[in-house]
């Protein structure tokens, strides 16, 4: 009752902050009828003018409104579009590193030129986080003629790119990508041997198109750069025998309908042995001459055994065959579980993959070890 008593006479949060921003708004406003007059060639020298008065001390706050005016007039001129005050309000928002919540249509591509010219006045460079190679493409050749037109340059990053071509992208004012492109530069720089081996510049500023799948609906999928490991294919293959003689238990603790040797997390994607199940995976690997008479798999050095164990349990249980993934020319090939399209190349980690390609008879590919990994929120924190 009070905090909506409070709320009528002052407003919600979001009510205070757009009643702030909306003074700005104002204050660009002013700007217009003077931008307007300039010519061309004293239009794009605004964004010398800018350089100069961060170089002698202002911040971007100090030049925004007349920063934004001038976005708004060169977008009339190199794009013949106009922003509207609502979009000088989600640029500001953007500016501000907070969510400019948008509908399709509104504008969210010209919104973005706002927040990212002015970052990119710093001279650190700016990245444009898109979902897709498509988008990172089309974005950037179209609002590349805005950027061009106020005298800055603008790259893209797509899949299949050599590092040179990575390298000149990344150089230019702003650049656009993807999150997955973005991160993977990220870790292959961090294994470089030397300076001139990276492709990224010092991170500086992002804005992300499609927060919401980029931070939270892939938020548990890490990027993951993996070298080759000792082959284990065999192991693979005679663990999988072992899998079907397990059973699952219903229920946990007192409330257990029926017993049995593990007991499946599947929000999660886990498994969890129940002691009956320990000792019998135990007694089986022995009986299989795997494990050692008497020995266990808590053992240290057995440590590798159990995590064989564990991912093929994890690939009979918990993953499934034109669900998860497919068998495509006598390999498994995984299933997006967010856009359901293949992705051919891409496997899963902790020997899950070779569980599965064992568990589905195909050939066993060479195993893989974790080399880097970073998930998109981590990166995004940097």
């Amino acid at each position: 009752m009070v905090s909506k008593f409070f709320s009528k006479i002052f407003g919600s949060r979001n009510e205070r902050v757009l009643k702030r921003l909306r003074k700005n708004v104002e204050q660009i406003a002013k700007f217009e009828a003077d931008i307007e007059q300039l010519d061309d060639a004293a239009l794009q020298a605004k964004t010398v003018e800018f350089r100069q008065r961060l170089a002698d001390g202002q911040t971007l706050d100090d030049i925004l409104p007349e920063a934004f005016s001038v976005v708004r007039e060169a977008g009339k001129r190199a794009l013949g579009m106009r922003h509207f005050d609502v979009q000088m309000i989600g640029g500001m928002i953007l500016n501000e590193g907070k969510i400019a919540e948008m509908r399709t249509g509104e504008g969210k591509t010209l919104v973005a030129t706002l927040a990212v010219y002015l970052n990119a006045l710093e001279g650190e460079g700016v990245h444009l986080v898109t979902v897709n190679d498509y988008l990172a493409q089309r974005d950037s050749a179209w609002m590349s003629q805005l950027y061009g037109f106020l005298g800055l340059t603008t790259g893209v990053i797509i899949s299949g790119m050599e590092p040179d071509a990575r390298r000149a992208s990344y150089a230019a004012d702003i650049t656009y990508g993807t999150n997955n492109e973005f991160g993977f530069d990220y870790l292959r720089d961090n294994m470089a041997f030397s300076l001139e081996e990276k492709v990224q510049r010092k991170l500086h500023f992002a804005v992300v198109d499609e927060v919401d799948s980029i931070l939270i609906d892939e938020a548990r999928t890490p990027l993951i750069i993996s070298g080759a490991a000792e082959d284990s294919s065999e192991m693979y293959q005679r663990i999988n025998s072992l899998i079907p003689n397990l059973s699952r238990q219903i229920g946990e603790d007192e409330e257990i309908e029926v017993e049995g040797d593990y007991t499946l997390d599947e929000k999660a994607k886990q498994v969890h042995f129940t002691e009956a199940g320990h000792e019998k995976i135990e007694n089986l690997l022995t009986q299989d001459g795997i494990l050692e008479q008497n020995a266990s798999l808590y053992d240290a050095a057995n440590i590798s055994l159990m995590h064989h164990v564990t991912a093929a349990l994890r690939a009979h249980v918990l993953f499934q065959r034109d669900v998860d993934y497919i068998v495509q020319e006598n390999q498994v090939v995984i299933v997006d579980e967010f856009t359901g399209r293949t992705m051919p190349g891409r496997r899963w980690s902790e020997g899950l993959h070779h569980a599965v390609e064992a568990k589905e008879g195909v050939e066993i590919q060479h195993e893989n070890q974790t080399l880097a990994s970073i998930t998109s929120q981590n990166y995004f924190r940097l």
